[in-house]
This record gives structure tokens, C-alpha cells and sequence, in this order.
């Protein structure tokens, strides 16, 4: 990410955080208004310190949007505009029946452009889809389970879980030091190349490491409920976990992201057993999904 970007980044988490200044009440919107006063970064430095803890959905929308532009970084965007235009409106449906239908800035789903088979979400609600991942959905039923999942984690903000771990914090930390109250250009550097390092570690996080396994099985958990609730075959999520079983263990991406296949589909069956009714799949979504992906590459 470049520097001027980084910084724009703090800068807009900052302002959010001074919503009560003087600065915001008299309409001064400029960046330079907000990093070139040391008394108000360093009051502002103090403010991050007390509520780090409670990080509103403003300040999650604009670190989750630096998330997502690394994301971008790494992998191509689809130009197919249909297909867009679908996963969104199967995302869109999905996440009115979540815990969260809304979030700050609303959800973005996204298809990214790569035969690596993975799917990512970042904080805020932005959601990403690998074209590898939708070659192995064979109706619409798996799809939808599947942004369940990564809806799962924007509603139990899993990704904002990993931010307590990382640099992000010294970042913010770093405000508060007295050598910086004259913003001199080495204080500058300094701060952005840690939030810059903090971005990298949440979104290194996501596409090598993956969630930590209770924060997967999680968000399974939450699939099914959601995938029931707008009337997909929660069945949907196992069989598509049933697809990955036997690539265990190999290649990038949702292998060696995710938990076991295998351990999943166990837990996820007790969830679907649970539940008072399981809806069924319907021609009509199968047949919609089937026109969606035709001609896909």
C-alpha cells in the first residue's frame, strides 16, 4: 500500500475518533488539519488508548477497507460484470438474513479473479470469492452457504479480534509519545510504516494463516442458521466441504486457511440436525445459478 494511502487510512480512523472536537464542529475536513496539530494527535492518541477496546463500525469500515485493498493487490478483480452482479445480489439477500444486515458502509462481495480456491472477508463487510472456490459450487445452495460463512465472521467480527494481536495497536500507541508532538518527517515514516506493517500482518492473517479454528467453526455454525433462515439447504455447506475433502492438505488458499474438511462437516451436520425445520433446494435457484455461471473460465 502506498504511503499517502497508509496515512490517508490513520488519518480517517483519527477524525472519526475526534467526532467531538472542535475541528469537526467548525467543518474542517482537511487531512493536513488533522496530522498537523500535535495537541490534537496527541489528545486523540489518548482517546484510541481508552476505547481501542470498542472500535466503532466507522473506524472497522475504514481499516476493513485497507484490508480489502491489499486483498486487491494480490489478486486480480473479475471484469465478468454478471457475475458481480450476481454474487452480490446472493450476498446482499443473505446478509438481510444475518445477525448484522447492516454494516457501516454495507456489504461488498466481490469475485476475484484466480483459480486459487479461497474466499476472504475482511472487516466492515467486505467479502471476497475466489473463481476457483465458485468452479466447485454446483448450485446456488452451496454459494450461499458459503458467503454465510464469511458473513459469519463480519457478524462476529472475527477479523477486528485479530487486531488486538497486532501492530496496529503499537501504531496507535505511537501517537501518544511525546516524541512525536512536533510530527517531524522520521516520526511520520515511523508511524506509517507500522500501520502499514499492521495492515499487512491482518491481511496476511486472512489469505495464509487463515482464523483460528474456534473462530471457523463459528462462523459454520452461524452459516447453517443463516443459509435456513432465507430458505438455502444448509446441506449446502457440507456438500461443498464434501468437494474439498480429498485436496486436504494441499495447495494455498482454503487449505491451508481452514480447518479440516472433514472435522467441519462433522460439527457443521450437528448444527443442521439442530435445527426445527431444514429447507429444501428449489429448481429455480439451481437453474439461476446454472445461467450464472455459464461460459465461466
Amino acid at each position: 500500500m502506498k504511503k499517502r494511502d497508509v496515512f490517508t487510512t490513520i488519518a480517517a480512523v483519527l477524525i472519526l475518533l475526534m467526532g467531538g472536537c472542535s475541528m469537526i464542529e467548525e467543518g474542517a475536513g482537511k487531512l493536513s488539519d488533522v496530522v498537523g496539530k500535535a495537541d490534537s494527535a496527541v489528545q486523540t492518541a489518548k482517546t484510541i488508548r481508552r476505547t481501542f477496546g470498542d472500535i466503532s463500525e466507522e473506524e472497522e469500515y475504514y481499516i476493513g477497507r485497507s484490508v480489502a485493498a491489499l486483498v486487491l493487490s494480490r489478486y486480480p478483480a473479475s471484469q465478468n460484470e454478471s457475475l458481480n452482479t450476481y454474487l452480490n445480489t446472493v450476498g446482499q439477500a443473505v446478509a438481510y438474513y444475518s445477525d448484522r444486515p447492516e454494516t457501516y458502509a454495507g456489504y461488498h462481495f466481490l469475485l476475484l479473479d484466480t483459480d486459487e480456491v479461497n474466499a476472504l472477508s475482511a472487516p466492515g463487510g467486505f467479502i471476497f470469492i475466489t473463481k476457483g472456490l465458485l468452479k466447485r459450487c454446483r448450485n446456488e445452495e452451496m454459494l450461499g452457504c458459503i458467503l454465510a460463512h464469511e458473513i459469519g465472521h463480519v457478524t462476529s467480527k472475527h477479523g477486528l479480534r485479530a487486531i488486538k494481536n497486532s501492530r496496529l495497536i503499537e501504531a496507535f500507541q505511537l501517537l501518544g509519545e511525546s516524541a512525536l508532538e512536533k510530527y517531524g518527517s522520521g516520526e511520520l515514516n515511523s508511524l506509517v510504516n507500522i500501520f502499514d506493517g499492521a495492515l499487512n500482518d491482518i491481511t496476511e492473517k486472512l489469505i495464509e494463516k487463515g482464523y483460528d479454528r474456534k473462530y471457523e467453526y463459528e462462523a459454520d455454525a452461524l452459516a447453517v442458521l443463516y443459509a435456513a433462515r432465507i430458505g438455502y439447504d444448509p446441506q449446502g455447506l457440507t456438500d461443498f466441504l464434501q468437494t474439498m475433502v480429498k485436496d486436504e492438505g494441499t495447495g494455498p488458499g482454503w487449505f491451508s486457511t481452514h480447518p479440516a474438511a472433514s472435522d467441519r462437516i462433522k460439527r457443521a451436520e450437528g448444527t443442521i440436525r439442530s435445527l426445527a425445520s431444514r429447507p429444501a433446494e428449489e429448481a429455480a435457484r439451481t437453474n439461476r445459478f446454472a445461467q450464472a455461471v455459464r461460459g465461466l473460465k
